[in-house]
């Protein structure tokens, strides 16, 4: 997912007069697959009637967080929601702070924007974007009080795992974002990618583990359990939570 953009230049096939340099560049590998899962009415109903207020855009550029919450609360990023119940859950117990969530599938976007309408919850944001994209275009540099990662793709099978989003670049992307003091939270329920995980954080400059080197943080209470968690525990799986904070 963070694989920089490469440039090949193509041979000139023989006895042909010289061209100009044709240059491709290769996809960024994503993280993702978008599923094609229907929105329910209410889902449909929900991102209809309040996307306007609580949607964010790629073409709006860098957020001013004064400027869409009203107060200078600290700033919470979500990256994948799902559904949406967790951070729903974190935004009526934490009114201190901001929340922005980001999710690429409509329906969940749909679901947490009905939801946080039914409950008045008004420190939250959403975008229907990559999150690549968001944090380029949308984040400033050294703003960020927490980003979360709950449950991405675990992308299992071995060819895979270049899809995973927890990779060397990634994390320096999020350290560019975070304040210094702030923290990247991840959890999994897939044994593998939290060892993928920790070796990647581990290695990756400007971090340093809360708890200690090379250990898993207990789950915090202030993570709502989610579907995800509670398949895993039927599943027989554990759950790994990380938690790195920016030093420098």
């Amino acid at each position: 997912m963070t694989d920089k953009p490469s440039s090949q230049t193509q041979a000139e096939p023989e006895n042909e007069p010289a061209k100009e340099e044709q240059v491709t560049y290769a996809k960024r590998i994503k993280s993702f697959v978008i599923r094609a899962g229907r929105m329910t009415d209410a889902q449909r109903e929900g991102y209809k009637a309040h996307f306007s207020e609580k949607g964010l855009l790629l073409d709006s550029g860098m957020l001013d967080y004064q400027a869409i919450f009203g107060n200078d609360n600290p700033v919470v990023l979500e990256i994948g929601f799902g559904m949406g119940k967790s951070l729903i859950e974190m935004c009526q117990a934490n009114p201190n702070l901001n929340y922005i969530g980001i999710e690429v599938h409509t329906p969940g976007v749909g679901k947490i924007l009905r939801d946080a309408d039914d409950f008045n919850i008004q420190n939250l944001r959403v975008f229907k974007e990559d999150a690549i994209e968001v944090l380029a275009q949308c984040i400033k540099d050294n703003s960020l009080q927490t980003v979360q990662l709950y449950f991405p793709d675990p992308w299992h099978k071995a060819r895979h795992h270049k899809r995973r989003i927890v990779q060397l670049g990634f994390a320096e992307t999020l350290r560019n974002k975070l304040k210094v003091g702030g923290t990247f939270h991840m959890a999994t329920d897939w044994e593998n990618y939290a060892d993928h995980m920790m070796e990647v954080m581990n290695e990756a400059p400007g971090y340093k583990n809360i708890v200690a080197a090379g250990e898993y943080h207990p789950r915090p209470e202030f993570r709502p359990l989610t579907k995800f968690e509670k398949r895993g525990e039927n599943l027989g799986h554990g759950v790994w939570d990380l938690i790195f904070e920016k030093v420098s």
